[in-house]
């Protein structure tokens, strides 16, 4: 079997509809060699038959859930694309976004690359992000609105990092960095693997030709469960990255 370009992680928490339709998508838009890992966190009957498709889907199902980290880890293990992509059940694509993402990458000094994230509205989602900062998290907290960090037009940005839900890395970038930290369950993992990259020597890229379409869920808005998750991601965060990471911007001014 000929080794594909990109290996897609997708985890489901009992989402597998929404994965038929991201999986239906991706059949139906993407003409870049691919293979899929789909890991079941949660028990679930998948409402398709996996093996129906053009490109191997590998069905990973989990005795007890695992964090965010360890899932994708866990994918990257088994994967065999020349670059590695982490994506959420609840994204949409309308085309092929990989030529221009895997175009991104072909910089060497780009370490991850996402694409424009649109909500179902057409509206531009906040997936490109300065690294947060207590006084950031509390004017957030505060103000209760989201915030797009950077203008985005029709050229590359490089901001601090990407949102999770659409990440396309470089496969040695992934290995030599030994993926996402598992100490984080839920939440945080994309910005501490996004400024690991930056300490790395490379950049971080939203590549605005590159679109894929999200219906945000917010859940630590409304879940108790989850808001837990986010406080003590972010308490992490803070204790390992904002104080090094002042210190980095510092000596580069």
């Amino acid at each position: 079997m000929n080794r594909p370009e990109v290996s897609i992680s997708v985890v489901s928490h009992g989402q597998g509809a929404l994965a038929a339709s991201l999986l239906a998508d991706l059949a139906a838009c993407v003409t870049t060699p691919l293979e899929v890992t789909l890991t079941m966190n949660l028990p679930e009957t998948l409402p398709f038959d996996h093996a129906s498709f053009d490109f191997p889907i590998h069905v990973i199902e989990n005795p007890t859930p695992r964090g965010f980290a360890a899932n994708h880890n866990a994918a990257f293990h088994g994967c065999r694309g020349g670059a590695f992509c982490v994506l959420n059940p609840d994204i949409r694509i309308q085309r092929d976004p990989f030529p221009e993402l895997l175009a991104c990458l072909r910089d060497p000094t780009v370490g991850v690359a996402a694409p424009l994230i649109k909500n179902p509205m057409g509206d531009i989602e906040d997936s490109a992000r300065r690294f947060p900062t207590p006084f950031s998290l509390l004017r957030k907290a505060w103000f209760r609105r989201i915030e797009v960090d950077y203008p985005i037009g029709s050229e590359t940005i490089y901001p601090d990092w990407v949102a999770g839900m659409f990440m396309l890395f470089p496969r040695e970038v992934f290995a030599s960095l030994r993926g996402f930290d598992e100490r984080y369950f839920l939440y945080y993992e994309d910005v501490d693997l996004c400024a690991r990259i930056l300490l790395a020597g490379r950049r971080v890229a939203l590549c605005p030709s590159a679109l894929a379409i999200h219906d945000a869920r917010r859940r630590s808005m409304s879940s108790l469960r989850y808001a837990r998750w986010h406080a003590s991601s972010m308490v992490r965060y803070l204790v390992l990255w904002a104080t090094r990471l002042a210190w980095r911007r510092a000596e580069n001014e």
